[in-house]
Protein backbone atom coordinates (compact mmCIF):
# COMPACT_ATOMS: atom_id res chain seq x y z
CA UNK A 1 0.00 0.00 0.00
CA UNK A 2 1.18 3.51 -0.82
CA UNK A 3 -0.92 5.19 1.89
CA UNK A 4 -1.06 5.33 5.68
CA UNK A 5 -3.14 6.83 8.48
CA UNK A 6 -0.23 6.81 10.94
CA UNK A 7 0.56 10.54 11.02
CA UNK A 8 2.41 12.57 13.64
CA UNK A 9 2.91 16.37 13.58
CA UNK A 10 5.64 18.58 15.07
CA UNK A 11 5.66 22.25 15.89
CA UNK A 12 6.66 24.59 13.09
CA UNK A 13 10.42 25.17 13.20
CA UNK A 14 11.97 28.63 12.92
CA UNK A 15 15.29 28.83 11.05
CA UNK A 16 17.13 32.11 11.63
CA UNK A 17 19.74 32.71 8.95
CA UNK A 18 22.17 35.53 8.24
CA UNK A 19 20.02 36.97 5.45
CA UNK A 20 16.51 35.69 6.15
CA UNK A 21 14.37 33.58 8.44
CA UNK A 22 12.44 30.56 7.14
CA UNK A 23 9.78 28.34 8.69
CA UNK A 24 9.73 24.53 8.38
CA UNK A 25 6.70 22.28 8.78
CA UNK A 26 7.62 18.75 9.94
CA UNK A 27 5.49 15.63 10.15
CA UNK A 28 5.98 11.84 10.22
CA UNK A 29 4.34 9.00 8.29
CA UNK A 30 5.04 5.53 9.71
CA UNK A 31 8.14 6.93 11.38
CA UNK A 32 9.53 8.60 8.23
CA UNK A 33 9.99 12.33 8.53
CA UNK A 34 8.74 14.78 5.89
CA UNK A 35 9.33 18.51 5.85
CA UNK A 36 8.57 21.59 3.80
CA UNK A 37 10.05 25.06 4.23
CA UNK A 38 8.29 28.42 3.72
CA UNK A 39 9.45 32.03 3.63
CA UNK A 40 6.75 33.33 6.03
CA UNK A 41 5.20 32.00 9.21
CA UNK A 42 1.69 32.50 7.80
CA UNK A 43 2.36 30.26 4.81
CA UNK A 44 3.88 27.59 7.04
CA UNK A 45 0.95 27.63 9.50
CA UNK A 46 -1.60 27.54 6.66
CA UNK A 47 0.10 24.49 5.12
CA UNK A 48 0.35 22.75 8.54
CA UNK A 49 -3.31 23.48 9.28
CA UNK A 50 -4.29 21.81 5.99
CA UNK A 51 -2.35 18.69 6.92
CA UNK A 52 -3.83 18.53 10.42
CA UNK A 53 -7.35 19.07 9.06
CA UNK A 54 -6.93 16.18 6.61
CA UNK A 55 -5.68 13.89 9.37
CA UNK A 56 -8.62 14.78 11.64
CA UNK A 57 -11.03 13.92 8.81
CA UNK A 58 -9.49 10.47 8.66
CA UNK A 59 -7.90 11.03 5.26
CA UNK A 60 -5.06 8.75 4.14
CA UNK A 61 -1.59 10.18 3.46
CA UNK A 62 0.59 9.11 0.53
CA UNK A 63 3.87 7.47 1.56
CA UNK A 64 5.48 8.64 -1.70
CA UNK A 65 4.65 12.33 -1.41
CA UNK A 66 3.94 12.67 2.30
CA UNK A 67 0.76 14.60 1.46
CA UNK A 68 -2.92 13.79 2.00
CA UNK A 69 -4.40 11.88 -0.92
CA UNK A 70 -6.68 14.83 -1.70
CA UNK A 71 -3.59 17.04 -2.18
CA UNK A 72 -1.94 14.70 -4.60
CA UNK A 73 -1.97 14.86 -8.39
CA UNK A 74 -2.95 11.99 -10.67
CA UNK A 75 0.58 10.67 -10.29
CA UNK A 76 -0.39 8.05 -7.73
CA UNK A 77 -2.65 6.37 -10.26
CA UNK A 78 0.01 5.44 -12.83
CA UNK A 79 3.32 3.64 -12.42
CA UNK A 80 6.60 5.05 -13.70
CA UNK A 81 7.15 1.98 -15.88
CA UNK A 82 3.78 2.27 -17.62
CA UNK A 83 4.14 6.01 -18.16
CA UNK A 84 7.71 5.65 -19.50
CA UNK A 85 6.51 3.09 -22.07
CA UNK A 86 3.65 5.37 -23.09
CA UNK A 87 6.14 8.24 -23.47
CA UNK A 88 8.41 6.14 -25.69
CA UNK A 89 5.50 5.06 -27.90
CA UNK A 90 4.29 8.61 -28.52
CA UNK A 91 7.84 9.61 -29.52
CA UNK A 92 8.18 6.75 -31.98
CA UNK A 93 6.21 8.26 -34.84
CA UNK A 94 7.88 11.68 -34.79
CA UNK A 95 11.58 11.20 -34.01
CA UNK A 96 14.55 9.40 -35.51
CA UNK A 97 15.86 5.92 -34.75
CA UNK A 98 18.96 7.44 -33.20
CA UNK A 99 16.75 9.40 -30.80
CA UNK A 100 14.77 6.25 -29.93
CA UNK A 101 18.00 4.56 -28.92
CA UNK A 102 19.19 7.52 -26.85
CA UNK A 103 15.84 7.75 -25.03
CA UNK A 104 15.96 4.03 -24.20
CA UNK A 105 19.49 4.38 -22.84
CA UNK A 106 18.44 7.35 -20.68
CA UNK A 107 15.28 5.75 -19.27
CA UNK A 108 16.91 2.42 -18.37
CA UNK A 109 18.92 3.48 -15.27
CA UNK A 110 16.07 5.73 -14.13
CA UNK A 111 13.66 2.80 -14.24
CA UNK A 112 16.06 0.70 -12.13
CA UNK A 113 16.14 3.52 -9.56
CA UNK A 114 12.32 3.74 -9.59
CA UNK A 115 11.84 0.16 -8.33
CA UNK A 116 10.45 -0.59 -4.86
CA UNK A 117 13.30 -3.07 -4.37
CA UNK A 118 16.34 -3.95 -6.40
CA UNK A 119 16.27 -7.23 -8.36
CA UNK A 120 17.93 -10.18 -6.67
CA UNK A 121 16.64 -13.01 -8.87
CA UNK A 122 18.09 -11.39 -12.03
CA UNK A 123 21.49 -10.02 -12.96
CA UNK A 124 21.63 -6.24 -13.17
CA UNK A 125 23.01 -6.34 -16.70
CA UNK A 126 20.11 -8.58 -17.81
CA UNK A 127 17.52 -6.21 -16.35
CA UNK A 128 19.11 -3.24 -18.09
CA UNK A 129 19.25 -5.09 -21.39
CA UNK A 130 15.60 -6.12 -21.09
CA UNK A 131 14.57 -2.51 -20.51
CA UNK A 132 16.84 -0.94 -23.10
CA UNK A 133 16.37 -3.45 -25.92
CA UNK A 134 12.73 -4.47 -25.44
CA UNK A 135 10.63 -2.45 -22.97
CA UNK A 136 11.65 0.89 -24.46
CA UNK A 137 11.70 -0.33 -28.05
CA UNK A 138 8.22 -0.08 -29.56
CA UNK A 139 9.14 -2.37 -32.46
CA UNK A 140 10.55 -5.21 -30.34
CA UNK A 141 8.48 -5.09 -27.14
CA UNK A 142 6.08 -7.76 -28.37
CA UNK A 143 8.99 -9.94 -29.51
CA UNK A 144 10.65 -10.26 -26.10
CA UNK A 145 11.96 -13.80 -25.40
CA UNK A 146 10.36 -15.64 -22.45
CA UNK A 147 13.26 -14.92 -20.09
CA UNK A 148 13.07 -11.20 -20.94
CA UNK A 149 9.29 -11.14 -20.54
CA UNK A 150 9.68 -12.54 -17.01
CA UNK A 151 12.03 -9.70 -16.11
CA UNK A 152 9.71 -7.05 -17.57
CA UNK A 153 6.70 -8.40 -15.68
CA UNK A 154 8.71 -8.24 -12.46
CA UNK A 155 9.72 -4.64 -13.22
CA UNK A 156 6.10 -3.72 -13.93
CA UNK A 157 4.94 -5.15 -10.59
CA UNK A 158 7.71 -3.43 -8.62
CA UNK A 159 7.67 -0.01 -10.26
CA UNK A 160 6.95 3.02 -8.08
CA UNK A 161 4.15 5.33 -9.13
CA UNK A 162 4.75 8.70 -10.75
CA UNK A 163 3.98 10.19 -7.33
CA UNK A 164 7.58 9.38 -6.42
CA UNK A 165 8.60 12.41 -8.48
CA UNK A 166 6.75 14.63 -5.99
CA UNK A 167 9.15 13.59 -3.23
CA UNK A 168 12.37 15.62 -3.28
CA UNK A 169 14.51 12.92 -1.66
CA UNK A 170 13.36 10.37 -4.25
CA UNK A 171 14.22 12.72 -7.11
CA UNK A 172 17.72 13.20 -5.69
CA UNK A 173 18.17 9.43 -5.30
CA UNK A 174 17.01 8.78 -8.87
CA UNK A 175 19.41 11.37 -10.32
CA UNK A 176 22.30 9.92 -8.32
CA UNK A 177 21.49 6.41 -9.57
CA UNK A 178 21.13 7.59 -13.15
CA UNK A 179 24.59 9.13 -12.93
CA UNK A 180 26.25 5.88 -11.86
CA UNK A 181 27.30 2.80 -13.86
CA UNK A 182 26.76 -0.78 -12.68
CA UNK A 183 30.33 -0.85 -11.32
CA UNK A 184 29.69 2.26 -9.21
CA UNK A 185 31.75 4.68 -11.31
CA UNK A 186 30.21 7.89 -12.67
CA UNK A 187 28.79 7.93 -16.18
CA UNK A 188 30.30 10.27 -18.76
CA UNK A 189 29.27 13.90 -18.40
CA UNK A 190 27.63 13.81 -21.84
CA UNK A 191 25.57 10.79 -20.77
CA UNK A 192 24.41 12.58 -17.62
CA UNK A 193 23.36 15.60 -19.67
CA UNK A 194 21.45 13.42 -22.13
CA UNK A 195 19.63 11.62 -19.32
CA UNK A 196 18.45 14.84 -17.73
CA UNK A 197 17.43 16.25 -21.11
CA UNK A 198 15.26 13.18 -21.78
CA UNK A 199 13.79 13.34 -18.27
CA UNK A 200 12.86 16.98 -18.72
CA UNK A 201 10.97 16.17 -21.93
CA UNK A 202 9.23 13.22 -20.26
CA UNK A 203 8.18 15.25 -17.23
CA UNK A 204 6.90 18.11 -19.37
CA UNK A 205 4.82 15.48 -21.17
CA UNK A 206 3.54 14.28 -17.77
CA UNK A 207 2.56 17.84 -16.88
CA UNK A 208 0.63 18.22 -20.14
CA UNK A 209 -1.18 14.96 -19.38
CA UNK A 210 -1.93 16.28 -15.86
CA UNK A 211 -0.06 13.37 -14.28
CA UNK A 212 2.33 15.79 -12.55
CA UNK A 213 1.70 19.38 -11.47
CA UNK A 214 5.23 20.73 -11.86
CA UNK A 215 8.73 19.75 -12.95
CA UNK A 216 10.62 18.41 -9.92
CA UNK A 217 14.04 18.29 -11.57
CA UNK A 218 16.55 20.73 -10.08
CA UNK A 219 17.45 23.78 -12.12
CA UNK A 220 20.77 25.53 -12.55
CA UNK A 221 24.42 24.51 -12.78
CA UNK A 222 24.37 22.16 -9.83
CA UNK A 223 21.41 20.19 -11.08
CA UNK A 224 21.95 16.62 -10.02
CA UNK A 225 23.26 14.25 -12.67
CA UNK A 226 23.81 17.11 -15.09
CA UNK A 227 26.30 18.88 -12.82
CA UNK A 228 29.33 17.32 -14.54
CA UNK A 229 31.06 19.76 -16.81
CA UNK A 230 31.40 19.01 -20.50
CA UNK A 231 33.22 20.78 -23.28
CA UNK A 232 32.30 20.84 -26.94
CA UNK A 233 35.74 22.15 -27.91
CA UNK A 234 37.97 19.88 -29.97
CA UNK A 235 41.04 18.54 -28.20
CA UNK A 236 43.96 19.95 -30.17
CA UNK A 237 45.93 16.78 -29.46
CA UNK A 238 43.49 14.80 -31.62
CA UNK A 239 44.32 16.70 -34.82
CA UNK A 240 46.58 15.16 -37.47
CA UNK A 241 49.33 17.01 -39.27
CA UNK A 242 49.90 16.52 -42.99
CA UNK A 243 52.60 13.87 -42.61
CA UNK A 244 50.62 11.81 -40.10
CA UNK A 245 47.47 11.90 -42.24
CA UNK A 246 49.47 10.87 -45.32
CA UNK A 247 50.99 7.85 -43.54
CA UNK A 248 47.68 6.70 -42.11
CA UNK A 249 45.77 6.98 -45.38
CA UNK A 250 48.69 5.43 -47.26
CA UNK A 251 48.64 2.39 -44.97
CA UNK A 252 44.89 2.02 -45.49
CA UNK A 253 45.29 2.23 -49.27
CA UNK A 254 47.85 -0.61 -49.22
CA UNK A 255 45.52 -2.97 -47.34
CA UNK A 256 45.07 -6.16 -49.36
CA UNK A 257 41.33 -6.29 -48.73
CA UNK A 258 39.24 -3.24 -49.57
CA UNK A 259 42.12 -0.82 -49.02
CA UNK A 260 41.49 1.58 -51.94
CA UNK A 261 37.74 1.70 -51.12
CA UNK A 262 38.38 2.60 -47.47
CA UNK A 263 41.09 5.04 -48.51
CA UNK A 264 38.50 6.90 -50.59
CA UNK A 265 36.18 7.09 -47.57
CA UNK A 266 38.86 8.49 -45.26
CA UNK A 267 40.09 10.91 -47.94
CA UNK A 268 36.58 12.30 -48.36
CA UNK A 269 36.46 13.02 -44.65
CA UNK A 270 39.96 14.53 -44.56
CA UNK A 271 39.56 16.75 -47.64
CA UNK A 272 35.81 17.56 -47.56
CA UNK A 273 35.13 17.57 -43.80
CA UNK A 274 31.90 15.59 -44.14
CA UNK A 275 30.50 13.51 -41.30
CA UNK A 276 30.92 9.70 -41.59
CA UNK A 277 27.17 9.15 -41.98
CA UNK A 278 27.15 11.73 -44.80
CA UNK A 279 30.08 10.19 -46.67
CA UNK A 280 28.54 6.70 -46.76
CA UNK A 281 25.31 8.19 -48.16
CA UNK A 282 26.85 10.09 -51.10
CA UNK A 283 25.30 9.16 -54.46
CA UNK A 284 27.63 9.06 -57.47
CA UNK A 285 25.25 11.44 -59.24
CA UNK A 286 25.94 14.04 -56.55
CA UNK A 287 29.69 14.03 -57.21
CA UNK A 288 30.30 16.90 -59.64
CA UNK A 289 33.81 16.48 -61.08
CA UNK A 290 35.42 18.54 -63.88
CA UNK A 291 36.71 17.01 -67.12
CA UNK A 292 40.05 15.25 -66.82
CA UNK A 293 41.75 17.80 -69.08
CA UNK A 294 40.18 20.89 -67.49
CA UNK A 295 42.63 23.45 -66.07
CA UNK A 296 40.51 23.87 -62.93
CA UNK A 297 40.24 20.52 -61.15
CA UNK A 298 38.04 21.74 -58.29
CA UNK A 299 34.72 19.90 -58.07
CA UNK A 300 31.69 19.79 -55.76
CA UNK A 301 29.97 17.30 -53.51
CA UNK A 302 26.22 17.76 -53.03
CA UNK A 303 25.23 16.35 -49.66
CA UNK A 304 21.55 15.85 -48.88
CA UNK A 305 21.26 12.48 -47.12
CA UNK A 306 22.81 10.82 -44.09
CA UNK A 307 22.95 7.15 -43.07
CA UNK A 308 23.72 7.13 -39.32
CA UNK A 309 24.47 3.73 -37.79
CA UNK A 310 21.93 2.94 -35.06
CA UNK A 311 21.48 -0.85 -35.13
CA UNK A 312 18.90 -3.17 -36.71
CA UNK A 313 16.72 -3.23 -33.61
CA UNK A 314 16.06 0.52 -33.87
CA UNK A 315 15.13 0.93 -37.53
CA UNK A 316 11.77 0.26 -39.16
CA UNK A 317 13.53 -1.42 -42.09
CA UNK A 318 15.71 -3.77 -40.05
CA UNK A 319 18.84 -2.23 -41.57
CA UNK A 320 21.85 -1.26 -39.46
CA UNK A 321 21.80 2.29 -40.80
CA UNK A 322 18.89 4.73 -40.84
CA UNK A 323 18.19 6.95 -43.85
CA UNK A 324 17.50 10.57 -42.95
CA UNK A 325 18.23 14.16 -43.94
CA UNK A 326 21.27 16.21 -42.99
CA UNK A 327 21.86 16.97 -39.33
CA UNK A 328 20.25 20.21 -38.16
CA UNK A 329 18.71 20.94 -41.55
CA UNK A 330 15.23 20.94 -43.01
CA UNK A 331 14.05 17.82 -44.82
CA UNK A 332 15.45 17.55 -48.38
CA UNK A 333 17.90 20.39 -47.74
CA UNK A 334 21.22 20.20 -49.63
CA UNK A 335 24.72 21.28 -48.63
CA UNK A 336 27.46 21.95 -51.17
CA UNK A 337 31.06 21.13 -50.23
CA UNK A 338 34.08 21.98 -52.39
CA UNK A 339 36.07 19.06 -53.75
CA UNK A 340 39.73 20.03 -54.00
CA UNK A 341 41.87 18.67 -56.88
CA UNK A 342 43.53 16.00 -54.70
CA UNK A 343 40.10 14.59 -53.76
CA UNK A 344 38.87 14.98 -57.35
CA UNK A 345 41.63 12.63 -58.54
CA UNK A 346 40.86 10.09 -55.80
CA UNK A 347 37.11 10.08 -56.47
CA UNK A 348 37.51 9.90 -60.25
CA UNK A 349 39.82 6.89 -59.97
CA UNK A 350 37.49 5.23 -57.46
CA UNK A 351 34.40 5.67 -59.65
CA UNK A 352 36.20 4.31 -62.71
CA UNK A 353 37.73 1.31 -60.89
CA UNK A 354 34.44 0.31 -59.21
CA UNK A 355 32.42 0.89 -62.39
CA UNK A 356 29.96 3.16 -60.58
CA UNK A 357 27.25 5.23 -62.21
CA UNK A 358 24.68 7.83 -61.04
CA UNK A 359 22.23 6.21 -58.64
CA UNK A 360 24.93 4.04 -57.04
CA UNK A 361 26.35 4.69 -53.62
CA UNK A 362 29.83 6.19 -53.87
CA UNK A 363 31.00 4.22 -50.81
CA UNK A 364 29.88 0.61 -50.78
CA UNK A 365 30.66 -2.48 -48.79
CA UNK A 366 32.25 -5.53 -50.37
CA UNK A 367 28.82 -6.99 -51.14
CA UNK A 368 27.22 -3.68 -52.07
CA UNK A 369 25.03 -1.58 -49.81
CA UNK A 370 26.27 0.73 -47.09
CA UNK A 371 29.86 0.56 -45.93
CA UNK A 372 29.76 -0.99 -42.44
CA UNK A 373 30.80 1.18 -39.53
CA UNK A 374 32.58 -1.76 -37.89
CA UNK A 375 34.78 -2.17 -41.00
CA UNK A 376 35.61 1.54 -41.01
CA UNK A 377 36.51 1.64 -37.31
CA UNK A 378 38.51 -1.59 -37.42
CA UNK A 379 40.60 -0.37 -40.37
CA UNK A 380 41.28 2.96 -38.70
CA UNK A 381 42.33 1.36 -35.39
CA UNK A 382 44.70 -0.96 -37.24
CA UNK A 383 46.16 1.93 -39.23
CA UNK A 384 46.86 3.90 -36.05
CA UNK A 385 48.50 0.90 -34.41
CA UNK A 386 50.73 0.20 -37.42
CA UNK A 387 51.68 3.78 -38.31
CA UNK A 388 51.87 5.72 -35.04
CA UNK A 389 54.53 5.31 -32.37
CA UNK A 390 53.50 3.57 -29.14
CA UNK A 391 53.37 6.98 -27.44
CA UNK A 392 51.25 8.55 -30.19
CA UNK A 393 48.92 5.54 -30.24
CA UNK A 394 48.18 6.09 -26.53
CA UNK A 395 47.30 9.78 -27.06
CA UNK A 396 44.10 11.29 -28.52
CA UNK A 397 45.90 11.76 -31.87
CA UNK A 398 43.40 10.67 -34.52
CA UNK A 399 41.78 8.29 -32.04
CA UNK A 400 38.35 8.59 -33.69
CA UNK A 401 37.53 8.49 -37.38
CA UNK A 402 35.64 11.74 -36.71
CA UNK A 403 39.00 13.42 -36.02
CA UNK A 404 39.56 13.52 -39.79
CA UNK A 405 36.61 15.92 -40.03
CA UNK A 406 37.96 17.96 -37.13
CA UNK A 407 41.33 18.16 -38.86
CA UNK A 408 39.78 19.31 -42.15
CA UNK A 409 37.68 22.06 -40.58
CA UNK A 410 40.64 23.26 -38.52
CA UNK A 411 42.81 23.39 -41.65
CA UNK A 412 40.17 25.47 -43.44
CA UNK A 413 39.97 27.96 -40.57
CA UNK A 414 43.75 28.21 -40.25
CA UNK A 415 44.01 28.80 -44.00
CA UNK A 416 41.91 31.94 -43.55
CA UNK A 417 38.60 30.66 -44.91
CA UNK A 418 35.89 32.85 -43.26
CA UNK A 419 34.09 31.05 -40.39
CA UNK A 420 30.71 31.64 -42.04
CA UNK A 421 31.90 29.80 -45.16
CA UNK A 422 33.43 26.94 -43.16
CA UNK A 423 30.20 26.63 -41.16
CA UNK A 424 28.19 26.38 -44.39
CA UNK A 425 30.50 23.73 -45.84
CA UNK A 426 30.56 21.78 -42.55
CA UNK A 427 26.81 21.95 -41.85
CA UNK A 428 27.26 23.82 -38.55
CA UNK A 429 26.13 27.18 -37.27
CA UNK A 430 28.84 29.81 -36.87
CA UNK A 431 28.53 29.91 -33.02
CA UNK A 432 28.85 26.11 -32.81
CA UNK A 433 31.80 26.15 -35.22
CA UNK A 434 33.70 28.77 -33.23
CA UNK A 435 32.94 27.16 -29.88
CA UNK A 436 34.17 23.81 -31.21
CA UNK A 437 37.34 24.93 -32.99
CA UNK A 438 38.38 28.16 -31.25
CA UNK A 439 41.26 26.42 -29.44
CA UNK A 440 42.63 25.02 -32.70
CA UNK A 441 42.82 28.22 -34.75
CA UNK A 442 46.44 29.37 -34.91
CA UNK A 443 47.15 30.23 -38.54
CA UNK A 444 47.07 33.96 -37.89
CA UNK A 445 49.13 33.89 -34.69
CA UNK A 446 52.25 35.51 -36.16
CA UNK A 447 50.24 38.41 -37.54
CA UNK A 448 48.45 38.85 -34.22
CA UNK A 449 51.76 38.94 -32.35
CA UNK A 450 53.01 41.73 -34.59
CA UNK A 451 49.81 43.71 -34.04
CA UNK A 452 50.11 43.36 -30.26
CA UNK A 453 53.76 44.48 -30.30
CA UNK A 454 52.85 47.35 -32.64
CA UNK A 455 50.73 48.89 -29.88
CA UNK A 456 53.95 49.81 -28.10
CA UNK A 457 55.54 48.89 -24.77
CA UNK A 458 56.33 50.68 -21.54
CA UNK A 459 59.76 52.35 -21.38
CA UNK A 460 62.56 50.35 -19.76
CA UNK A 461 62.98 51.78 -16.22
CA UNK A 462 66.67 50.79 -16.13
CA UNK A 463 67.39 52.73 -19.35
CA UNK A 464 65.47 55.74 -18.05
CA UNK A 465 67.66 55.95 -14.91
CA UNK A 466 70.85 55.74 -16.91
Amino acid sequence: MDTTYNVKFWKTGVNVGKRKTTYTVRWELNGREHRQTFVTAALAESFRAGLVSAARKGEAFSLSTGLPVSHASQAAGVTWFDFAIQFVDQLWARTSANNWRNVAKALTPVTIAMLRSQPTAFKGVDVRRALREYAFNTLRRGQAPPEVAVILRWVERNSLTMAAWEDESTVEAVLRAAGTKLDGTPVAASTARRTKRVLNVLIEHAIKRKVLKENPLPKGKGAGAAASKTSSAVDKRSLLNKEQAAKLLGWVYARPRGGPRLHTFFAAMYYAGARPEEVVAIDVGDVRLPDVEADDQWGELLLHTAHPEVGRQWTDTGEVREQRGLKGRAADDTRTVPCRPALTRILRAHIEKEGLKPGDLLMQGEKGGDLAGSVIRRAWRRARKEVLTSYEFGTPLGRRVYDLRHTCLTNWLNAGVPPATVAEWAGNSVPVLLATYARCIDGQLDDLKQRIEGAGELPDPAAARG
